[in-house]
């Protein structure tokens, strides 16, 4: 019988807020004490977040322990679950390239939510001008990338957004093309859409306020109230410092995973 694997994550541009607990880590939390799946990898996309900040490194630097100090403040537990940063693990940079020849520019313009990603963000189609001038290559090639990432680790299963939806759908596609080139080698990857249709309302002004930014200790709180089935222990800063130590043997079984599945066949 084939394991049963997640691969999900988040790009580290800022410290996540009441929106990402109930979209998307509390059901994390639930996914890993379900005993459903054999292993669970969450990956700091630090890489990917530089596609669209690479004038300010030192933004998604800094956002990378707030990140993992809050997954941990979730309940998300590191002898349970894999979390480890992106640019970490080398292979997935590799298998991107590899990727690259199996999908057309063309193939890419007509990812909808490619489109709807490069509108929010205000690229411009012309490459002069302001500093949003043109879309970075790395961000319009964001869907491989993201296949490289699931492909790599062997997901069977990614727990995403509806928008998200179209960029599973075409790392199927890749799936489906290299292993009709290359061989039966990469595994198809299922979507795991949201059981909720939860929606933080904003201020009179549009935009959401101060106060739907929970502390830790709020993440902690929420993850009591709303997941009573799921255990949980409060983690102190210094444990959720050590438990990302501990954590490093995990990552590096993981490089080696993402190497042994990039281009196996000849």
């Amino acid at each position: 019988m084939s394991k049963k694997i997640i691969l999900t994550g988040d790009r580290p541009t800022g410290r996540l807020h009441i929106g990402h607990f109930v979209g998307s880590l509390r059901r994390r939390v639930e996914l890993q004490e379900s005993g459903l799946f054999d292993k669970i990898f969450i990956m700091i996309a630090d890489a990917q977040a530089l596609t669209d900040n690479a004038d300010n490194p030192e933004k998604v630097r800094q956002n990378i322990i707030e990140v993992a100090l809050d997954y941990l403040s979730c309940g998300l537990d590191p002898s349970k679950s894999t979390i480890f940063i992106q640019s970490q693990v080398s292979e997935l940079t590799e298998l991107t390239f590899f990727y690259n020849n199996l999908v057309t520019v063309q193939r890419l313009q007509r990812n909808p939510t490619v489109k709807a990603e490069i509108q929010m963000r205000g690229f411009s189609d012309s490459d002069e001008g302001d500093n949003k001038a043109g879309t970075p290559v790395g961000f319009f090639c964001y869907p491989i990338s993201q296949a490289a990432d699931i492909t790599a680790f062997k997901a069977t299963t990614v727990p995403v957004g509806e928008d998200q939806a179209p960029m599973i759908e075409q790392t199927r596609e890749i799936v489906r093309k290299f292993n009709s080139t290359y061989g039966e080698t990469l595994v198809e990857p299922e979507i795991m859409l949201p059981d909720n249709a939860a929606w933080i309302p904003p201020t009179s002004s549009g935009q959401r306020s101060r106060a739907c930014t929970p502390t830790r200790s709020t993440f902690r709180s929420a993850t009591r109230a709303t997941s009573r089935a799921t255990p949980y222990s409060p983690i102190s800063m210094p444990s959720a410092a050590m438990s990302i130590s501990r954590n490093s043997a995990n990552a590096s079984s993981a490089r080696k995973s993402a190497s042994n599945s990039t281009l196996s066949t000849s």
